[in-house]
């Protein structure tokens, strides 16, 4: 900073120089320019011109510190939390493993049946008249028969709240004709979600034994997902569609009028579940879904989602001994965020980088152009963490840019990172650098006037060099 500070003022002095003896040569003054310059020259620091544009990185103190995650004790296959608007792992076991997710599955047939009806494809109030596959699937179902119809928000609520695979089924054949087209859909969509383990043979996460023999696929295999694959895909619903809680929020659900009783929603932690005798020691604060699964070979599973003061989190556990034991679980996972996380901007938009605030201009009527961050950083910090050991690693793409120069021009970008004890990964951003103000072109004259004003500064130099 000291050394970009006296080479401005050393640039200012010569120009003024050079400035005085073109006015001197002009015959408009006798001042005694070579002194004037001496007198200044005395009170700048001696520095030697160098190239800032290439990168810098700045290193702070040692990384913040948080719980290890083997004081919870998790009786699970695998698990995984995350925020999702970081994307940031905050507990990770064995979370990269593919298992048999059960009727964890669902959530890409709700995420899929969504997107249709945003998109204007399809809509809730559309009716959907059952068919053979439907009718005849087994496990949790509403005992729906051939030829019945209901909407599609009736057999959405259905999926979401009860997991029945008779309304799941019905709903993948409205929307892509067949349970079969519908498995396309799914494990296209998984890859552009980028699941990197995910593999689905139906819309329900049955095994394939269970399925309907004329409906099963061909091919020998079963429905697999990660923990974080599931996580993924609970980020994208709750990202791409915020009004998600609408249906997987619904504590219980009359689907049919003459239906004795209402149908349950196999999620024990919904909050509004805290007044009900059954439930109300699995109630957890914020808690609106995501979804539960259970096969034998899956044992039990759940992806939850909560939010608290703003943050939201979502976890996933798999392969847990019990019904009560997968939301048991998932409390300790939950907790250990909530406690000891909380998202904090660290770097504000519009913020100057040390070391890279402007950026020279040619033919403007600037000679610089201040240059800032174009977006917010933030990271998740460990509670009470004021983040101040964060490094950065700036780039500039070019050393100099041409007037005209419009607003929010892209120079270069700055990577910030933080690392914090006790989890997995290194927290990174990457955000551009931009110019702060429009610069524009100069004209004819004034271009010519610092063309020899630079003429004799750099006159002015070579002479002193001899010295």
């Amino acid at each position: 900073m000291i050394e970009k500070s006296a080479r401005k003022k050393r640039k200012i002095v010569q120009r003024t120089i050079a400035s005085l003896m073109l006015v001197n040569i002009l015959g408009f003054s006798t001042v005694p320019a070579v002194s004037f310059a001496a007198s200044h020259l005395v009170a700048t620091a001696e520095t030697t011109s160098t190239d800032e544009t290439e990168a810098t990185t700045t290193t702070n103190s040692k990384p913040d510190k948080v719980p290890s995650i083997d004081q919870l004790g998790l009786e699970v296959k695998s698990a995984v939390l995350l925020e999702p608007t970081t994307g940031q792992i905050l507990l990770n076991i064995d979370a990269d493993v593919a298992l048999p997710p059960a009727s964890m599955t669902k959530m890409m047939t709700e995420y899929i049946v969504a997107e249709q009806v945003k998109q204007g494809i399809i809509s809730w109030d559309d009716v959907v008249t059952v068919r053979e596959n439907a009718a005849k699937s087994v496990g949790s179902r509403i005992f729906l028969a051939e030829g019945d119809q209901h909407t599609v928000r009736e057999l959405y609520i259905a999926m979401a709240v009860g997991s029945a695979n008779d309304a799941t089924v019905a709903l993948a054949e409205y929307v892509a004709g067949s349970e079969a087209e519908f498995v396309t859909m799914m494990n296209e969509t998984a890859k552009q979600m980028g699941m990197e383990t995910a593999f689905f043979i139906n819309s329900t996460g049955l095994s394939r034994a269970d399925m309907p023999e004329k409906f099963r696929p061909q091919e020998d295999r079963e429905t697999v997902m990660s923990a974080m694959d599931a996580a993924l895909l609970v980020k994208h619903i709750v990202m791409d569609h915020p009004d998600f809680a609408e249906f997987t929020a619904i504590p219980s659900y009359k689907f049919r009028e003459r239906d004795k009783d209402p149908i349950i929603n196999y999620n024990w932690m919904l909050e509004s579940n805290k007044d009900i005798t059954n439930f109300k020691a699995y109630a957890y604060e914020g808690l609106d879904g995501m979804k539960t699964g259970h096969t034998s070979a899956a044992g039990y599973c759940f992806a939850g989602t909560a939010e608290r003061d703003g943050m939201r989190l979502i976890s996933v556990v798999m392969g847990t001994k019990s019904e009560g034991a997968r939301f048991q679980e998932t409390r300790k996972v939950l907790d250990y965020g909530f406690d000891n996380f909380e998202i904090k901007e660290v770097v504000p938009a519009q913020s100057t980088v040390e070391g890279f605030e402007n950026i020279q201009v040619s033919k403007g009527k600037a000679t610089e152009a201040a240059i800032v961050t174009d977006k917010p950083v933030s990271f998740m910090l460990p509670k009470g963490s004021s983040g101040a050991n964060i490094n950065f690693e700036a780039t500039i793409d070019s050393n100099n840019l041409t007037a005209p120069v419009a607003k929010d021009t892209k120079v270069g970008t700055v990577t910030y990172s933080y690392t914090v004890e006790g989890m997995d990964s290194e927290q990174t951003v990457t955000v551009n650098l931009i110019t702060a103000d429009e610069v524009e072109k100069a004209g004819w004259f004034k271009l010519l006037m610092r063309a020899i004003s630079q003429f004799f500064a750099d006159l002015f130099e070579s002479i002193k060099n001899l010295f």
